[in-house]
């Protein structure tokens, strides 16, 4: 399931909304109802340990051992 990260543009409220290609509804923001709305770019980030103990982080498509 897409799940996007939003930010209201009026109040500055961060928030987080399931969006499928077929939603035709607009975005509001939970807290002031503005359809002010805009989309923000998520961050991935993974810690797993591999042998050895080396920890391996990736981010934006940019991992680092």
């Amino acid at each position: 399931m897409p799940l996007f990260e939003f930010i209201c543009k009026k109040c500055g409220k961060k928030f987080e909304k399931l969006v499928f290609s077929t939603d035709n509804e607009k975005l509001a923001c939970p807290e002031c109802k503005s359809e002010d709305v805009e989309k923000q770019f998520s961050t991935f980030s993974s810690n797993a340990s591999k042998g050895g103990g080396h920890e391996h982080h990736c981010c934006n498509g940019c991992c680092h051992h």
